[in-house]
């Protein structure tokens, strides 16, 4: 059964005006919803009781349940394990920012946008996992406003920004994340701005090449983790579908159609990818071509084999890096203590189990 956070607002309004209702009661459904951030249509007071009834009962206003939850030291970091209605789990984590060191005191969500992940990368928890199904648009959006919800009730700061990096592809689902951005980034609800939306890739071509086509200023990063495709492909065993050279080539199309900068994401391995030749190697294959790196030491996953650099190391990759005229930074390390790297919550080892993942690829997926 589709929830209301499956719907757009013309297709709220259309749904409104087939039960007989006029069409601005669908905008005061949608303002309680994502303004007000109801959690349930009892609190609708200027809507009819009647129809208040009757979407409660065709169009049910969902709450994720939260079966974990983890809260890092400072504070700072959230991760909530979330089982959905099929028993599949899934994470997402809000990080605050201290104002005192970011000016903007970012309130920033992590969205899952797959039960699990059909990309293989071996340093992942979710991707040692298998993939399971992809998420609705209701599901992906009931976790955005399930934290922003949680922020008002406790007096916090609002959410500025949402990245979809949590657990799966987000390209291999493509249709359902874009609906969950439209609806997020609607002025008559969250009125999220698009340039604070953040859509992640582990390299799907076509999905960049359609990210580039679409009207929203949304930003891309893409996960590279390696220089060269034989490495890559070690890391990333789907990585074959395509290449770096088709990578680069889709994101310097997204950068001219769009001129909007290209984040890569490169999770440091020791002794796997993070030489100073290797960072030398990036730089040329970078050359020329808006973008930010971001640098991210691994977070331990239960592989011995599977390391942190030091942070000598890592910033030896970033000055390599920087002399090259490649802008890329070193990321703040975010909640390791309460292993809230993508899957980790999820995975054995906390008690909590989802049905057994399948090993099917999803249509959208295959390259």
């Amino acid at each position: 059964m589709q929830s209301l956070y499956d719907l757009q607002l013309s297709e709220l309004e259309a749904l409104v005006t087939s039960m007989g209702q006029p069409a601005y009661r669908a905008r005061q459904v949608w303002e309680w919803a994502y303004r007000r951030l109801a959690a349930s249509y009892d609190e609708m007071s200027n809507v009819p009781a009647a129809l208040r009834s009757r979407l409660a009962a065709e169009l049910p206003l969902p709450k994720l349940m939260t079966v974990a939850e983890q809260t890092s030291d400072d504070g700072l970091t959230r991760k909530k394990l979330i089982r959905l209605h099929d028993g599949r789990l899934i994470e997402s984590v809000l990080m605050l920012y201290d104002p005192r060191g970011d000016s903007r005191g970012r309130a920033t969500v992590c969205v899952s946008s797959q039960a699990g992940c059909a990309m293989g990368c071996v340093f992942c928890a979710t991707g040692q996992g298998g993939f399971e199904r992809n998420l609705s648009t209701g599901e992906i959006v009931g976790q955005i406003v399930g934290f922003a919800r949680e922020q008002a009730e406790r007096r916090g700061r609002a959410l500025t920004n949402v990245v979809f990096m949590g657990m799966g592809e987000p390209m291999a689902n493509y249709e359902p994340v874009m609906r969950a951005v439209r609806i997020i980034n609607d002025t008559a609800g969250m009125a999220m701005a698009a340039r604070h939306i953040t859509i992640s890739t582990v390299g799907l071509v076509r999905g960049i090449r359609k990210l580039a086509e679409e009207p929203l200023q949304l930003g891309l990063a893409v996960s590279l983790h390696a220089p060269d495709q034989q490495l890559r492909e070690q890391m990333i065993p789907t990585a074959h579908r395509f290449t770096l050279p088709e990578i680069v080539d889709a994101c310097r199309d997204y950068v001219s159609k769009t001129g909007r900068r290209v984040t890569f994401e490169y999770c440091l391995v020791s002794g796997v990818n993070d030489a100073p030749a290797q960072a030398r190697q990036l730089a040329a294959l970078l050359d020329g071509l808006l973008c930010h790196v971001n640098l991210i030491p691994v977070n331990p996953t239960g592989d011995a084999s599977i390391r942190r650099p030091t942070r000598t190391r890592s910033l030896t990759f970033q000055r390599a890096l920087a002399e090259r005229g490649i802008a890329c930074t070193v990321r703040a390390e975010r909640g390791v203590e309460i292993a809230a790297a993508c899957g980790q919550l999820r995975g054995a080892g906390n008690g909590y189990e989802s049905p057994a993942p399948t090993r099917r690829r999803t249509s959208a997926g295959a390259h």
